[in-house]
């Protein structure tokens, strides 16, 4: 059983938790991941950093322009997945990552050293499903999973071909437009769920915008097996980048209350039985 195959085995609502590799160094950016871990990340995505990113928001955008100009490179992050594996060796890492990349190193060469390096599972983002034939059989050769995203638009026909090929979870972007922190999510989340639970027995995470509690328990109650959040913590990592104990502090508190949200409230129940004594 694979790493991500037995964190979702727990059956109980599981943590996502997404940084930039090298923001706002590499040496930085292993510190964040270990305060991350510490504070109950379940898994770790772990973006490359990228000059073009099509489907991140400005504070996750800023976050690559910050490794790039640290001169964070793919063998960087490779190096930096060897260390995080060598501190969580039971953790799942996903890599983050754009198709560009792994056409210019090489597909055999990069799901070798994703997988030498203890990488689980890779998400290309700009792939689409009827071109990842190139990737396909080197994910599998090195025991890759390909984690699959499936947008509200996506078409039913078009969540059957993305399904077909994908492995270790779904990642299903909860709204339309790019990643960032929102007030409230979007209404037809249970929806979404639903019908992709329909297609698949792969589990189901969903990611942007959740960024408070109240997200995370909304994503829960709709039926998911786990929550991401990104631009809320690479917010942190921003916000403190001069003072890395203020940003783990503020990291370690910000995921400690986010996974609040992954447990029912219990207080509708003691309002509930409060009612009932009065």
């Amino acid at each position: 059983m694979s790493r991500i195959d037995a964190l979702f085995a727990r059956k109980s609502p599981v943590f996502i938790g997404f940084t930039v590799a090298g923001d706002p160094g590499i040496e930085a950016s292993l510190r964040v991941a270990k305060a991350m871990i510490d504070a109950g990340a379940d898994l770790l995505e772990i973006a490359v950093p990228y000059a073009d990113p099509v489907a991140d928001g400005p504070v996750i955008e800023r976050a690559h322009v910050r490794a790039l100009r640290a001169g964070t490179t793919p063998d960087d992050v490779f190096a930096l997945v060897r260390r995080i594996r060598g501190y969580a060796p039971a953790l799942p890492l996903v890599l983050f990552t754009y198709h560009n990349i792994i056409h210019r190193r090489g597909p055999d060469r990069f799901f070798s050293e994703a997988a030498a390096a203890g990488a689980d599972g890779v998400l290309i983002v700009d792939l689409p499903s009827e071109e990842s034939g190139e990737v396909a059989p080197c994910a599998a050769r090195y025991g890759i999973d390909r984690i699959a995203l499936i947008a509200p638009t996506t078409s039913p026909e078009r969540q059957h071909a993305i399904l077909s090929g994908a492995s270790g979870f779904v990642y299903l972007i909860s709204l339309e437009g790019v990643t960032g922190e929102r007030d409230r999510l979007p209404p037809g989340i249970a929806g979404l769920v639903g019908a992709v639970r329909e297609k698949t027995g792969l589990p189901l995470a969903v990611g942007f915008g959740v960024s408070r509690p109240e997200h995370v328990r909304t994503v829960v109650a709709a039926g998911a097996d786990g929550v991401i959040v990104g631009s809320a913590l690479v917010r942190l990592i921003e916000e403190h980048a001069g003072d890395e104990a203020a940003m783990h502090a503020a990291l370690r508190a910000a995921i400690a209350a986010l996974r609040r949200g992954l447990v029912p409230d219990p207080e509708p129940d003691m309002l509930r039985r409060e009612r009932v004594e009065e």
